[in-house]
């Protein structure tokens, strides 16, 4: 099947839209629970189900190093490898590279990078990170780009703009050459894995660091280029959130109305509220998981930090209004004693919530779309 995008209804600018893809149907405004290295940290697969995620991310970077995309590939996919039957969106691996600040050499022809595993010495190319991301088998993959450090001054923006926009072109056309090819060059590959990659939608990104005349023009060029959806990168890199808002309003209206817009690496659940209804139909972001991990939770009253003593003796759920397993089984008590006391099971029941609260908060704001209902923003 072959990839598709379409809206159902619309409140002012938020829309309430499905994405096909042959691992299934996306009902988006959708959060993407982020699976760097093929798990979402401390959750088994059947749980991600249970809690209603459409579609995961994973990391092209993590993978291509270990345990490496060829023997994902031989393993019958990214799908196949790790059990996981619904959509998967891989990202290029740039961010991941750009974070190698002190391991990286930056060319016109790609990325000189070594390894934080083991310090080997790889290069990646647009061409490269397609083949990876081809190999793993996604259902959306991106176009290799050069995100933007913040802060960065005028002209380190304006090269990174260019950088993008000439990598864009060169993935596009690698991976529009490759698709005809995959048959004949892999002659034993089971038939569903030619299917998977044949219908694999490659998404552009949208750069220019901070400066909202560079994001307009890195925006009309990567929409000149064509693309099936495409992503805004560079944020969440440590600006402010009026800065992402005007960004994000500066570029927004310049992408396709037709199209998928995937606002990449953010945010709090009051941010994907609000940037939904700003018309964003995909997010992802750590935070959930990561703040987890550290024992913050996040409910219909706000967040609450469950190391605080405060809750020593409470045997209420996390939230009262919340359907989660872990909130119908599970006290504040319990949970306090299990992080207190460093149990791999505090970090498992946490992630499990907080994912819970923000699939909740997305799934209610689709909902609110559909019935042309104003929506409130999370606390």
């Amino acid at each position: 099947m072959s990839f598709e995008f379409r809206i159902e209804a619309q409140l002012g600018a938020a829309r309430a839209g499905r994405l096909i893809t042959s691992h299934g149907e996306i009902e988006t405004p959708v959060f993407m629970p982020v699976g760097t290295l093929a798990t979402v940290k401390g959750v088994p697969q059947e749980a991600l189900e249970e809690l209603g995620a459409q579609i995961l991310l994973a990391n092209t970077y993590h993978l291509y190093l270990r345990p490496g995309a060829e023997q994902v590939r031989r393993l019958g996919g990214l799908h196949r490898f790790m059990a996981w039957e619904r959509a998967l969106l891989t990202d290029s691996g740039g961010f991941q590279v750009f974070s190698l600040s002190q391991l990286r050499k930056v060319s016109d022809e790609g990325v000189e990078f070594r390894s934080h595993l083991d310090g080997s010495s790889h290069f990646f190319t647009p061409e490269k990170s397609i083949d990876v991301q081809r190999a793993l088998g996604a259902d959306i993959i991106m176009a290799f780009d050069e995100c933007t450090e913040y802060p960065a001054d005028r002209e380190r923006a304006r090269h990174s703009l260019e950088m993008t926009a000439r990598w864009a072109m060169r993935s596009k056309r690698h991976f529009e050459k490759q698709k005809p090819e995959v048959r004949s060059q892999k002659p034993g590959t089971k038939n569903e894995e030619l299917e998977a990659e044949n219908s694999q939608a490659l998404f552009g990104i949208v750069q220019g660091g901070m400066y909202s005349d560079l994001r307009r023009e890195s925006a009309e060029r990567t929409v000149e280029i064509g693309f099936p959806g495409y992503a805004i990168g560079g944020l969440s890199v440590g600006e402010p959130r009026t800065l992402t808002e005007e960004v994000l309003s500066a570029t927004l209206p310049l992408l396709p109305e037709d199209k998928p817009r995937y606002v990449m690496g953010v945010g709090t659940p009051e941010e994907i509220v609000n940037y939904a209804l700003t018309g964003v139909d995909m997010m992802d972001c750590v935070l959930p998981t990561r703040a987890a991990r550290h024992g913050l939770l996040y409910t219909s009253q706000g967040k609450v930090n469950i190391k605080n003593a405060a809750y020593a003796n409470d045997e209420g759920p996390i939230d009262p209004q919340c359907g989660c397993r872990v909130c119908a089984r599970y006290s504040r008590a319990y949970l306090r004693h299990l992080y207190t006391s460093g149990e791999l099971l505090a970090q498992s029941l946490n992630t499990l919530h907080n994912l819970a609260y923000y699939l909740d908060t997305m799934r209610s704001l689709r909902h609110s779309i559909k019935l042309g209902v104003s929506a409130r923003a999370a606390p």
